[in-house]
């Protein structure tokens, strides 16, 4: 098993302008983590949604622990975010008045082996914006480049 484990969304930065980020705890079913630890997930397709007053990661794909027995996971549920009454309710204000979605953007688990998932406040980009965007990591590339040769 993986020490650390750093599954990240690259296709959020590209898709969308991240102007929050917060840290939440994932409620997980029993083989859900052993799968986390060993690397088996990915976040590139999912995104939060809110049902009620609680938050809710969508479409989050966790691999079926392969040592699992009848009691293994699905591995495309909903599953529950953990976070504070005051980051929830200014989350669901800021998705419902300025049209903002919520994206995860990074999957890991801390120091203690807890699995936790980093969730962007995000505003769609407009497709000029992502063409300035790949311009702008190219320059960044090249520069990096020149600076690397001398």
């Amino acid at each position: 098993m993986q020490k650390n484990v750093n599954i990240l969304n690259k296709r959020a930065r590209f898709d969308y302008e991240i102007l929050e980020k917060f840290t939440a705890g994932i409620v997980l079913a029993g083989t859900e983590i052993k799968s986390i630890r060993l690397g088996k997930a990915n976040i590139t397709e999912s995104f939060c949604e809110f049902s009620g007053t609680e938050l809710f990661a969508i479409n989050t794909y966790i691999e079926e622990y392969a040592f699992g027995n009848q009691f293994n996971h699905k591995s495309r549920s909903e599953r529950k975010l953990l976070l504070n009454k005051r980051e929830l309710k200014g989350l669901a204000r800021s998705v419902q008045a300025k049209g903002l979605t919520i994206v995860p953007l990074k999957l890991f688990t801390n120091e203690k082996g807890i699995a936790k998932l980093e969730i962007g406040l995000c505003k769609g980009k407009k497709t000029y914006d992502k063409r300035e965007s790949l311009k702008e990591q190219d320059t960044k590339r090249d520069l990096d480049r020149i600076k690397k040769s001398f």
